[in-house]
């Protein structure tokens, strides 16, 4: 990633491990200080220095890691980067400073902007302005996780105030997994413009941004969803298919979900034949935000899946899936991404498709 002229210039007065670390993050991505460690060889006590004097700077960012919150991540700030540090295009991924820009937009029952939280967690407080959508109560249909269908849609949206033309600012807790699957499902069905809140909650709430308890008042409207995009999803058929043919199936879970060694949501355990494991949350940095391009493209890159790839991913209901499509389709601008929402689920629970683990593909 290059450096902008602002930061070099910020660069030129720190001490070598600084800008070591510093380039470091800019290729590497969001890192604890071990990984930091172990990474530059630096010592710890060096680490750490280096790291005070770009925080002075305002160089670096520092956010709490997901998997583990005693733990602090760092990563370069987005001040230090500019609105186009990563170089993801605002209409797919809204930066947190540009959504708190706006919170009065939001709050004012404009049809025309929508902020939507997709979480279990909405009462316990939320982005002001956002209205609450609730992923297990409004994406379940008859016991099963799936997408509404498209007169479920049109009465979930029409009840939040959204119209066809409205821009929708989506963001969940955890890595936005939840988020995504709402905004694949709102493109699925034609949706004109919805975005991502990059960060989600989670980055809001631990830097600082406003909360509220208050829920908006919101004037109901009339939606018409659009005829569903059947490219970007896929179907049981889709993945026989894909077995015999030069796609690349990509299987989200993690390691031990995907070699069989943990319990699945179905009868059999382990994945589809010829898929590559790339887990979901490379995508991501343990602040919740997107990484950086370098970074999102390297474990596709290193799998073998190329920009003009026939492209299927899947997990185990389509969510963490959901997210991968978000960053091969509208952050790396991948053309042929499909996401299997019926995931392990639906393809561990036939009794008519083949399964493999990791033994067995050693044997």
């Amino acid at each position: 990633m290059a450096q902008n002229s602002g930061a070099e210039e910020a660069l030129v007065d720190l001490p070598p491990s600084s800008k070591f670390i510093y380039k470091t993050l800019s290729r590497e991505g969001s890192m604890t200080l071990k990984q930091i460690t172990e990474e530059t060889l630096l010592s710890s006590r060096t680490a750490r220095y280096g790291l005070t004097k770009l925080e002075e700077a305002e160089l670096v960012e520092t956010a709490p890691a997901l998997h583990d919150g005693r733990q602090t991540c760092y990563s370069i700030s987005h001040r230090s980067l500019g609105s186009d540090r990563i170089g993801y295009p605002e209409t797919a991924l809204v930066r947190p400073d540009s959504a708190d820009e706006r919170l009065a937009e939001f709050e004012a029952d404009d049809p025309d902007f929508r902020l939507v939280e997709v979480s279990t967690q909405y009462q316990d407080g939320h982005i002001p302005g956002a209205v609450e959508l609730d992923p297990r109560t409004d994406f379940l249909d008859a016991g099963t996780r799936t997408i509404p269908d498209a007169r479920r849609l049109e009465t979930l949206l029409g009840e939040r105030g959204v119209t066809p033309d409205s821009t929708v600012v989506l963001y969940s807790d955890g890595y936005n997994e939840f988020a995504a699957f709402v905004y694949w499902t709102l493109k699925y069905y034609r949706h004109r413009d919805v975005r991502l809140l990059n960060g989600g909650k989670r980055y809001w709430t631990e830097n600082g941004y406003p909360t509220t308890s208050t829920t908006p008042s919101v004037t109901p409207v009339e939606y018409e969803a659009h005829p569903p995009n059947d490219r970007i999803r896929a179907y049981r058929q889709d993945v026989q298919d894909a077995l015999s043919e030069d796609t690349a199936i990509i299987d989200v879970r993690p390691r031990e979900e995907y070699c069989g060694d943990a319990e699945a949501p179905a009868r059999a355990s382990g994945h589809i034949p010829r898929t590559v494991n790339i887990e979901w949350d490379s995508v991501v940095r343990d602040c919740g935000r997107f990484e950086h391009q370098r970074a999102l493209e390297r474990p596709f890159a290193e799998a073998g899946v190329e920009e003009d790839d026939d492209v299927i991913v899947y997990c185990n209901v389509g969510e963490r899936s959901a997210l991968v499509w978000f960053a091969l389709s509208e952050l790396l601008g991948y053309p042929n991404v499909a996401n299997y929402d019926g995931s392990w689920t639906e393809w561990g629970n036939l009794v008519d498709v083949p399964v493999e683990t990791c033994d067995s593909e050693d044997q």
